[in-house]
């Protein structure tokens, strides 16, 4: 069993059938989720959360597929879907006590956060998305020699068997490579934390692995059937961001606004793991959202 935020109680919680997710949930007030992002587990909320935790009932889960939760075994492109995750934290929510929650999510997280927006608008009441653009987006903004940041997209995006293999054979190395080369500040991620980000990875290559491979596939129909029919966010929306958008050569700002009605997007001068290395700056954003 991973170790879990400070003060936090664990709970183990049905989502699915077959399928459990494991939550650190604390504090007391209204509710907000957040999910964690790719390669971490719950623990990268652990500032925030503490924090948040001084006036709300804070739930910070696993994401199927990842940390101490369950991890299915990929029988379609539904079973990693967004879609399919969006409705384990619905789920999640509804089963401690919350039929509406603000969610907020990171990377991997802020996926399934955008998608439960869209598909669950009535339980959402506010919605944060760091570090992330929508999946459509994101395949349409890669292209030529700067789609090489993303190689692991694509690397993961092939079909069972290669990219697992490849993986697991130097799974600390693999992932290890992105908490180094994405954070501006190493010392955010001390080496207890980074060892329990690498124990719960190399534990869940295949889900993992499904995961990202959903989003090679299924999660860009899904976006795109909602960008032809004009769905949008109806919630108020934060978007917080590196500043790579322009070094990219796409308006991040622009791409998210299409999506969202009510729309604050904004850069955070810090490195990719931001609830870890700017949680103050982080944690302000969340509290002026829920103040909206």
């Amino acid at each position: 069993m991973e170790p879990t935020i400070d003060g936090f109680d664990r709970h183990r919680v049905p989502v699915a059938d077959g399928v459990t997710l494991t939550a650190a949930v604390g504090g007391s007030g209204p509710p907000v989720v957040l999910l964690h992002g790719f390669p971490q587990t719950h623990l990268m909320w652990r500032h925030v959360a503490a924090d948040l935790a001084a006036d709300h009932t804070v739930v910070c889960p696993d994401l199927r597929g990842y940390g101490d939760s369950d991890k299915p075994v990929e029988e379609g492109p539904d079973t990693y879907s967004k879609r399919t995750m969006a409705r384990d934290i619905v789920a999640l929510a509804k089963s401690l006590g919350h039929d509406r929650f603000a969610l907020a999510g990171h990377d991997r997280g802020a996926l399934v956060a955008f998608r439960a927006g869209l598909d669950h608008p009535d339980a959402i009441t506010h919605l944060a998305c760091l570090d992330v653009l929508p999946t459509l987006d994101m395949w349409e903004a890669l292209h030529g020699t700067t789609a090489a940041v993303g190689f692991h997209l694509y690397l993961m995006a092939q079909p069972p068997g290669l990219p697992e293999k490849m993986i697991a054979a130097s799974a600390d190395e693999f992932f290890g490579h992105f908490l180094d080369v994405w954070a501006d500040d190493p010392e955010a991620v001390p080496g207890e934390i980074r060892a329990a980000y690498l124990r719960a990875c190399r534990d869940a290559v295949p889900s993992i692995v499904a995961d990202y491979r959903a989003s090679a596939g299924v999660d860009v129909d899904h976006d795109r059937a909602d960008r032809a029919a004009g769905n949008r966010l109806t919630m108020p929306v934060t978007v917080l961001q590196q500043d790579w958008g322009a070094a990219l050569g796409f308006e991040a700002a622009a791409l998210w606004g299409a999506w969202a009605a009510d729309l604050r997007h904004s850069t955070v001068s810090c490195g990719h793991f931001m609830a870890e290395e700017a949680p103050a700056d982080i944690t302000k954003a969340l509290r002026d959202l829920l103040a909206r």
